[in-house]
């Protein structure tokens, strides 16, 4: 029991499952004399989940919280874990237990065979998750793996990773970091194993439409300068439709043909406004991106902490 698993456990308004999760994890990893700490990161919940948090680390010198001052959302909260973590090696997984936490021990004994990064893969989504979601959720990752040339097609934020996948991660300063990618991304020896999503025991997904959106539009931006070759390519169409029309007005001229009106060219200009407007958006989202990453704000702030955990913040700027 001389190496130190650490489990982070971001968590968003989850006081019902907190005392289940803490316990359920607890069990397992003490059955199986693995030394453990869970570090429960709590990300600004407007619940009572930072109150369940603490009463169980009073309980439980093992259980450990951080609390954010707002919600910063879940990529900060698993950075936030990953930064407080003293483990040698560290599991991230949902407070809800739709991941199964009887899995962390495999992924701690092929991390003892030598693997650094064990990944969790989806075998099946649930049975709940409508067919509108997992087309969309299947388009995502597609792209995705295409973006990063890595099969991510059955990812998750369910996975170990060794101390020097951890600091490796730490390393990367970009504030809009998108977790499940960079850390396939980094490479290290890796491995998986399979398990099937669980369905939710109390109450209900944090994740609604638009939130899933931005956040498959923000993670594609932050990975990718693909979208801004969107622009040329609609350049170059328009430019190749103004060569078209005009070779066909100019035939027209010639032979004597051409027709009055103003209807094609108030349908040309349209078109042709749209095609500028949405160019103009995507290189304004992209400059809005730069401008986030250059204002060095924090990815979080810590509000407060309880248990005992490593890099306790003396000062606000240790927690950048």
């Amino acid at each position: 029991m001389d190496q130190l698993l650490s489990v982070i456990i971001p968590s968003f308004n989850e006081e019902g499952m907190i005392p289940k999760t803490s316990k359920t994890i607890s069990g397992l990893l003490e059955e199986a004399e693995i030394s453990y700490e869970l570090i429960f990161v709590n990300d600004g919940s407007t619940d009572t989940t930072w109150e369940k948090i603490r009463q169980e680390a009073s309980g439980n010198s093992c259980v450990k919280g951080v609390n954010f001052s707002r919600n910063f959302g879940k990529e900060s909260a698993i950075y936030a874990g990953l930064f407080y973590a003293s483990g040698d090696c560290c599991v991230v997984i949902d407070c809800d237990l739709q991941h199964p936490p009887e899995k962390i021990i495999e992924m701690y004994h092929l991390w003892e065979k030598g693997y650094e990064i064990v990944e969790g893969v989806k075998h099946s989504r649930g049975e709940k998750e409508s067919p509108a979601h997992f087309f969309a959720a299947r388009c995502f990752y597609k792209i995705i793996s295409r973006l990063t040339d890595i099969d991510m097609t059955r990812a998750s934020d369910f996975k170990l990773l060794d101390r020097k996948a951890v600091n490796a991660l730490l390393n990367i300063r970009e504030k809009n970091a998108f977790f499940r990618a960079l850390s396939s991304w980094i490479g290290f020896k890796t491995t998986s194993v399979e398990f099937d999503v669980r369905e939710r025991e109390i109450g209900e997904t944090k994740w609604s439409t638009w939130s899933l959106i931005k956040y498959a539009v923000s993670n594609i931006s932050s990975f990718s300068a693909a979208p801004m070759q969107i622009v040329s390519l609609l350049g170059s169409v328009m430019l190749l439709i103004s060569l078209i029309l005009g070779g066909i007005a100019l035939y027209q001229k010639i032979i004597g043909t051409a027709l009055e009106g103003f209807t094609t060219v108030i349908i040309i200009n349209l078109f042709t406004g749209s095609i500028i407007m949405l160019s103009l958006g995507i290189i304004g989202y992209y400059i809005s991106k730069i401008y986030d990453e250059i204002q060095g704000r924090p990815k979080y702030i810590v509000r407060g902490i309880c248990g005992d955990l490593k890099n306790t913040p003396k000062e606000p700027k240790d927690v950048l």
